[in-house]
Parts: structure tokens; C-alpha cells; sequence
């Protein structure tokens, strides 16, 4: 898991680990609200 103070970092940060837990980068960024 990564750490930082960067609200944008930290967003992507969130975002990987959420696709990690998830073992679906796709279904994570739709959760997220990123695009792909």
C-alpha cells in the first residue's frame, strides 16, 4: 500500500489498491469514476 500527502497521488494510490483488492483494474476505475 502506497502512503503520501498528494491528494492526486494518493487518489491513484486508492485507485491501485482498490483494483488489487478487487484483482479488476476495469471494475475499479468505474468504481473510482477514472477512465481507463
Amino acid at each position: 500500500m502506497l502512503h503520501t500527502t498528494n491528494p492526486v497521488i494518493k487518489h491513484k494510490a486508492g485507485l491501485l489498491n482498490l483494483a488489487e483488492e478487487l484483482s479488476n483494474v476495469s471494475k475499479a476505475c468505474k468504481i473510482m469514476g477514472v477512465s481507463r
